[in-house]
């Protein structure tokens, strides 16, 4: 499949210096989807996936607040709430950037369920950041208050942790190949997709849990067949020793030294690490290349001039 899978950051739809109001967020939206639209006038075919974990934190939040007047709702539905205002926001923002560029393009969200493996043992070791960022004190006051898994997350801050289960199955994988091979500009896999189990009788039942969304943007590709994806992230490449006084820069790669680099401690937990081991996972299974970058670079990253290269070997 010669279409392209760009998978972007849930941050890339946040910006901490505006209050998170619904027409501040399809404004932020817009801005994100812009270098999307550029290549799309390029004549590239696109695949989009999105991360959820600052959005879906903020509705677990607004749950949690309001549990005195209305129901909690569960982590899986708060995943599928997040994929369709996500979905929304950018198949409309999208459609916009096209317009104002003089072209049009049919744009279409897929609320997709991802197969988990109940028996995964993250099930039971909560590690995934979600939601906002929190200082020291008030990561204990919600810990001990609501009994939420917190963890100090790359230097920036401590977020909650939930449990985040490898991906399987795309389940929704022939509808996304039909909307892709009919050229439709397809979202999908919203924040990792809907965590869901199948039972022996073939009913499928929501799990409490997020799943990585690079994770699942790997396994999509693979499952679609598309030879490259970009990640998009906060940073312009990965980085030796990103957090010491003086980060190296690496352009390209291989998946070795990748694997090498990580096992030396490179990436951490929650940051780069993620996206490193799906570009991966992505190669090994069929994938020939993957570009991590900018979400404002994506142009430059698509003709090979910015972010880091990952390529087998």
């Amino acid at each position: 499949m010669d279409a392209i899978l760009v998978a972007m950051g849930g941050n890339s739809l946040l910006d901490k210096s505006l209050p998170p109001t619904v027409a501040n967020q399809f404004q932020i939206t817009s801005r994100a989807v812009a270098p999307v639209a550029d290549l799309l006038t390029h004549g590239a075919q696109i695949i989009l996936t999105h991360g959820n974990g600052p959005q879906v934190g903020f509705m677990q939040l607004r749950s949690h607040l309001a549990q005195a007047e209305v129901h909690q709702v569960p982590l899986d539905s708060l995943v599928a709430d997040t994929q369709g205002a996500i979905g929304y926001m950018i198949q409309r923002d999208l459609r916009e950037q096209l317009r104002l560029r003089g072209t049009e393009a049919e744009v279409a969200t897929v609320v997709t369920e991802v197969r988990v493996d109940p028996d995964d043992p993250a099930m039971k070791n909560p590690q995934k950041p979600v939601g906002r960022f929190y200082t020291a004190d008030e990561a204990a006051r919600l810990q001990a208050e609501r009994g939420w898994d917190m963890v100090e997350d790359s230097g920036r801050g401590h977020r909650r942790v939930v449990p985040s289960p490898h991906p399987q199955e795309v389940v929704q994988l022939a509808t996304i190949r039909r909307l892709v091979e009919a050229g439709v500009t397809t979202i999908s896999c919203g924040g990792g997709g809907i965590p869901v189990v199948r039972e022996e009788d073939g009913t499928i039942r929501g799990v409490e849990g997020v799943i990585d969304k690079d994770r699942t943007s790997a396994l999509l590709g693979n499952s679609l067949g598309v030879k490259r994806m970009i990640i998009t992230t906060g940073v312009e490449r990965i980085f030796r020793n990103f957090q010491s006084g003086s980060p190296e820069e690496i352009k390209e790669t291989t998946v070795s030294e990748l694997r090498k680099l990580a096992d030396d401690g490179h990436f951490l937990l929650g940051s780069m690490g993620p996206k490193d081991e799906a570009a991966c996972t992505f190669l090994d299974r069929g994938g020939e290349e993957v570009t991590i970058c900018r979400p404002k670079d994506l142009v430059l990253a698509y003709h090979g001039v910015s972010g880091t290269t990952i390529r087998r070997g």
